[in-house]
C-alpha cells in the first residue's frame, strides 16, 4: 500500500488571507528597478478579445484571472487595442474576493498606448493622455505599473519620442504610471528606438517587449541584434511574448478566422512547420507542447541578461514561492496567453516542472512535499525537448530565424484627423489575439483535439 508523503518544513508557504505587496518604492527621485520586482511569468489577456474568441464576454475571464492569482501569477498584460480586454481584466480584478485577498499593490498591470486599428496609430501626446486616462478607468486602478508604446515599427521615430516623453511627463507629474517601455516585432527597429530614446532623452527604457522572436522557429532575440543590443541601450527588462509565433507553431496550422488568412508566414515556412509537426507526432509529442516548454524554459536563461528577480508563480494553488527558492538569480520574463481553465492549469504544470529544474529546485520540491525526484524529471524532460527542438530546426532549414516584414511594404498610417477613435472598435487581428483555427481535411472541417498532454 502506498504511503502518505511526509510534509517537510518549507520555504514555500500557504498563502495568507491577504497577499503581501510587491516591494515598490519611490524615494528621493529613485524608484525600485523594474528588474527586481517584475514577475518572470506574465498573464497575457489579448485572448479576451472578439478576434480570438467568438464572445469574450461569455468567457469565464473572472475565473481565469482568479485562478492565475491563486497559482501565483502577479502580472497581467493587456492593451486597449485588444478589444474588451482591459474592461474584462479590470472587472475580474475588481471582484470582492480579489480586492480582499489580492490588494492592488500585490500584482502588476501592464498595458499599452498608440495602436488604434490594424492600420491606424496615434502617438500624439493628446491621444496618449486620453488613452492612459481611459485605461485607468477600465482597469479600476489609480496607477499603471508599466505602459508600452504599442508596435513602434508602424510610426516614425519622432512620434515614438513624443509618446515616450508624454508618458514620462505623466509618470513624473501625475504619478499614474510607474514604468515605460515600447513593444514591437522587428528587432532592428526595437534596437534603433531604444538607442534613440537613450541618446535623445538621457534616460533608458524600462522595458522592451518583443514577440515571436524567441520561439522554436526564430531565436534571434537571444542574439547580438536582440537582447544584447537592447541591454547596451540600457533597457532593464525584455519580456518575450507570442511564444507560438503568432499561432504558426501549432499542429492545426496558423489561425484562420472570420477575416481570412492574415498570418504573414510564407507558404514555404508553413510547409516546413507542418513537416516539423509530423516529426513531433512520430515521437508521440505535439508541436505546440514542445514549442511552449522550449520557449518558457530556454528564455529563463537566455533572457536573464534583461530578466527579473521578481517572485515566480509557484504553479501550485495557494503556495507562495520566492526568487531565492529557485536560485536567486534573474530569470528571463515570458508572457503566456490562455482562453480556458484547462489551458491555464496545464501551462502552470509545465511552468512548475520548469522551476523544479532550476538551481534550488530539488531542495524546494522536497521541502514543499512534492516528489523528491521532480528535479531529475524536469532535467530529463528539458533534455528530451532540446533534442526534438534541434530536430525541428533541421527540418525548418532556411525558415529557422526567418522574420516576416512588419509593417507590410506600402503600409500607410490611416490615422484619422480631428476625431476621437475608440481603439477597441478596430476589427483587425492582433498577433497575440487571433481566432482559433479549425483544422480542415479534404475540404471539410474536422473536430479539433483540444487537450494538451501534461508535460
Amino acid at each position: 500500500m502506498a504511503s502518505t508523503p511526509t510534509e517537510h518544513p518549507a520555504t514555500t508557504a500557504t498563502f495568507p488571507s491577504r497577499q503581501k505587496p510587491i516591494p515598490f518604492s519611490f524615494e528621493n527621485g529613485q524608484r525600485t528597478q523594474l528588474s527586481s520586482i517584475l514577475p518572470p511569468l506574465v498573464f497575457g489577456t489579448a485572448t479576451f478579445n472578439h478576434q480570438y474568441n467568438d464572445d469574450p464576454f461569455a468567457m469565464d475571464t473572472t475565473g481565469l484571472v482568479t485562478s492565475a492569482l491563486t497559482h501565483g501569477i502577479r502580472a497581467f498584460d493587456t492593451s486597449p487595442y485588444y478589444g474588451p480586454s482591459e474592461e474584462l481584466l479590470g472587472n475580474a480584478l475588481a471582484t470582492p474576493f480579489v480586492r480582499e485577498t489580492f490588494p492592488r499593490n500585490s500584482y502588476m498591470i501592464l498595458t499599452k498606448v498608440g495602436r488604434i486599428g490594424g492600420s491606424e496609430f496615434d502617438y500624439s501626446k493628446e491621444w496618449v493622455r486620453q488613452s492612459v486616462r481611459r485605461s485607468l478607468e477600465r482597469l479600476h486602478t489609480d496607477y499603471l505599473d508599466l505602459v508600452y508604446c504599442h508596435d513602434v515599427e508602424f510610426v516614425s521615430p519622432a512620434e515614438v519620442l513624443e509618446a515616450v516623453r508624454e508618458l514620462r511627463r505623466i509618470r513624473d507629474d501625475e504619478g499614474t504610471i510607474r514604468y515605460i517601455g515600447i513593444s514591437g516585432y522587428p528587432l532592428d527597429v526595437l534596437g534603433d528606438m531604444a538607442e534613440l530614446i537613450l541618446r535623445e532623452t538621457g534616460e533608458p527604457l524600462n522595458a522592451v517587449q518583443s514577440y515571436a522572436n524567441f520561439t522554436l522557429q526564430n531565436q534571434t532575440l537571444a542574439g547580438p541584434r536582440g537582447i544584447q543590443r537592447l541591454r547596451n541601450a540600457g533597457v532593464d527588462v525584455v519580456p518575450n511574448a507570442s511564444i507560438l509565433g503568432m499561432g504558426l507553431l501549432r499542429r492545426q496550422g496558423v489561425p484562420c478566422g472570420a477575416l481570412g488568412d492574415w498570418h504573414p508566414a510564407p507558404s514555404a515556412l508553413r510547409a516546413a512547420v507542418r513537416n516539423a509537426s509530423d516529426f513531433c507526432d512520430s515521437y508521440g509529442e505535439k508541436l505546440e507542447v514542445i514549442a511552449i516548454r522550449f520557449a518558457l524554459e530556454t528564455w529563463i536563461s537566455a533572457g536573464a541578461l534583461c530578466g527579473s528577480k521578481g517572485d515566480p508563480a509557484s504553479g501550485v494553488p495557494w503556495k507562495l514561492e520566492s526568487n531565492d527558492d529557485v536560485g536567486g538569480t534573474k530569470l528571463g520574463v515570458s508572457v503566456i496567453g490562455v482562453s480556458r481553465a484547462p489551458e491555464l492549469e496545464k501551462t502552470m504544470l509545465v511552468w512548475r516542472s520548469i522551476l523544479d529544474g532550476l538551481e534550488g529546485g530539488e531542495e524546494t520540491a522536497v521541502q514543499a512535499g512534492r516528489w523528491y525526484r521532480a528535479w531529475e524529471w524536469s532535467r530529463n524532460r528539458r533534455q528530451a525537448v532540446q533534442i526534438l527542438a534541434e530536430g525541428i530546426q533541421e527540418i525548418l532549414q532556411d525558415g529557422f530565424d526567418f522574420a516576416w516584414a512588419s509593417p507590410d511594404p506600402g503600409y500607410v498610417n490611416q490615422k484619422k484627423k480631428q476625431k476621437v477613435v475608440e481603439e477597441s472598435d478596430a476589427p483587425w487581428l492582433t498577433p497575440a489575439a487571433s481566432p482559433e483555427a479549425k483544422p480542415v481535411k479534404d475540404g471539410a472541417e474536422v473536430a479539433e483535439e483540444k487537450s494538451l498532454p501534461l508535460r
